[in-house]
């Protein structure tokens, strides 16, 4: 097909998708698929835990993440190609958010072409976000069990998993996802900089994820009215003592200027932030002594916390994580700790995977130290900025 008759058709798609149902999006990209001379189109989603790549099409069979070429798409975000039958698997990405695989499946030996295939995989991608966020038919098909109340709360809350520019990238992923309790995380872009929030309730009920949404709501409410990273950690105390009264919450609230590389963060309880510079933790780069946790009750003489300062290079990640990571024991007692989480880190960024696949490979290796089951929370932030030369 040449590009005029291609282009009419996504035209064409767009129109149509103003009105077409979430339960029909599959039907429609494959009319396109067939309309383009190809055998058909289907698209996957990825699972709240990034396990499975789930088919829109119910017909169809679920694909792993590991071990095969859907998943290899997806983990690399390059576009992969098959030979039986003959296949364009494409990443699907909305901005730089991974949201699943787009399989477009050709005519005897002829591979889709890659160019169009890399066009209908954006559109698709913008197709499907655009339905998810009214749609419980997408957001059931991504689960493979029910979420607890404070889950589905700490879910609502959340933003996309990652975010970035040119200049900068953000990532997070959340662990047990089914019930998580009081983690929660934030990543927004400004004028020139990244806002950052991690999180961490006490307890594991609807009152931790209670929590914990109040501390996001209180910290966007603050940085949108323009104020600092001392001002949020005040208002999401003040939030904490009046609504939700004797429950704690650790937090590091941080911003990132994206043109200069100056990294600023309060630290309310948490553990410190952590500095990965040329595939190596910078030792203490990030730690300060730490201010008392938030939500501690009336005190007229509340000192705000103290403001920190760093100076990034370009390609510096910067990692922030709650206890429940370094803090994970196996059977045997023995504690996951912050060298393992590093080093898981750092491999999978030295073998060429992205910040999003990096993590997920973390809170595998953390599910696979605790045989699956989490005892608490373990939420994971990685930011690097890799500004433009």
């Amino acid at each position: 097909m040449d590009d005029s008759g291609f282009h009419a058709l996504v035209a064409g798609l767009l129109e149509e998708s103003h009105h077409t149902a979430p339960e029909d999006i599959a039907r429609l990209l494959r009319d396109v698929a067939l309309a383009m001379g190809l055998q058909g189109a289907d698209v996957y989603l990825a699972d709240v835990q990034q396990t499975h790549l789930v088919p829109l099409d119910v017909q169809v069979p679920r694909l792993g993440v590991e071990g095969t070429l859907a998943g290899r798409a997806y983990s690399t975000q390059t576009p992969q190609t098959g030979t039986d039958p003959a296949c364009l698997w494409l990443p699907l990405i909305d901005g730089v958010e991974r949201i699943g695989v787009l399989r477009l499946t050709g005519t005897g030996t002829a591979v889709p072409d890659l160019a169009h295939g890399r066009t209908l995989a954006s559109v698709t991608a913008l197709l499907v976000v655009s339905k998810s966020t009214f749609s419980d038919t997408l957001q059931r098909l991504v689960r493979t069990r029910p979420m607890t109340l404070q889950a589905e709360l700490a879910w609502a809350f959340t933003p996309p998993r990652t975010v970035g520019t040119r200049a900068v990238t953000s990532s997070a992923v959340m662990e047990p996802a089914y019930e998580i309790g009081g983690d929660a995380f934030d990543h927004a872009l400004g004028e020139r900089r990244l806002h950052l929030a991690v999180v961490d309730a006490m307890g594991h009920d609807a009152a931790s994820g209670l929590s914990a949404a109040l501390a996001l709501a209180g910290c966007r409410s603050t940085r949108r009215r323009g104020r600092r990273l001392t001002d949020i950690a005040g208002a999401v105390d003040r939030t904490l003592t009046r609504w939700v009264p004797e429950r704690l919450l650790t937090a590091v609230f941080a911003d990132l200027d994206v043109a200069t590389g100056r990294f600023s963060w309060v630290n309310c309880g948490h553990p410190a932030p952590l500095l990965i510079r040329n595939q190596h933790i910078v030792a203490g780069a990030l730690t300060r002594e730490a201010d008392l946790p938030l939500g501690l009750g009336p005190h007229p003489a509340w000192t705000p916390p103290a403001l920190h300062h760093a100076q990034l290079e370009p390609g510096d990640q910067i990692l922030i994580h709650t206890d429940g990571v370094t803090e994970a024991r196996s059977e045997e007692g023995e504690l996951f700790g912050e060298e393992r989480l590093v080093d898981t880190v750092i491999r999978a960024v030295a073998a060429g995977q992205p910040a999003p696949e990096a993590l997920r490979r973390l809170i595998r290796a953390i599910l696979g130290h605790q045989n699956g089951h989490l005892m608490d929370d373990a939420t994971i932030l990685l930011a690097e900025w890799h500004p433009r030369t």
